[in-house]
């Protein structure tokens, strides 16, 4: 084999690994597009504007966000008037509720995991990571298999 030869299988050796490597960008460029277009898919988190601040200070319903955080649970609606200050007169649940409702219906710091019972947002279960694998192709997945 001559010299030119070997010039020439190295060209075609080095072009094929530029082919593999290009391969491998418009692989991670996809999967990069997928989890963009994923995202868009979630609902937003509300990271821009603090629960705090959407809430007036010294509400019932501020009241009732801050005796939940310290709980860290959701409770029923008479075990959160006797820790705020209030009775659990029908008057006082209708109207605690229907405030609370209101933020629920908005899908926004409140939930109601159960009838009269309430939580925060922040306390529900987030949804699933997606798997370590997602995105891998089959001999990267099987490198992984094989540690």
């Amino acid at each position: 084999m001559g010299l030119r030869e070997k010039f020439e299988e190295k060209i075609r050796k080095k072009e094929q690994e530029i082919q593999e490597y290009e391969n491998k960008v418009r692989e991670a460029k996809a999967y990069l597009q997928a989890l963009q277009d994923t995202i868009r898919l979630l609902p937003k988190e509300e990271g821009s504007i603090s629960v705090e601040s959407k809430l007036r200070p010294g509400s019932a319903a501020y009241k009732t966000m801050i005796f939940l955080k310290k709980a860290g649970k959701p409770m029923h609606i008479n075990e959160i008037l006797k820790s705020i200050g209030k009775t659990t007169s029908k008057k006082d649940r209708i109207s605690l509720g229907g405030s609370l409702s209101w933020y629920i219906r908005k899908n926004e710091i409140f939930t109601r995991p159960a009838p009269n019972t309430f939580g925060l947002k922040s306390m529900e279960k987030s949804e699933e990571e997606p798997p370590e694998d997602f995105g891998l192709n089959k001999e990267e997945i099987t490198e992984l298999e094989s540690f």
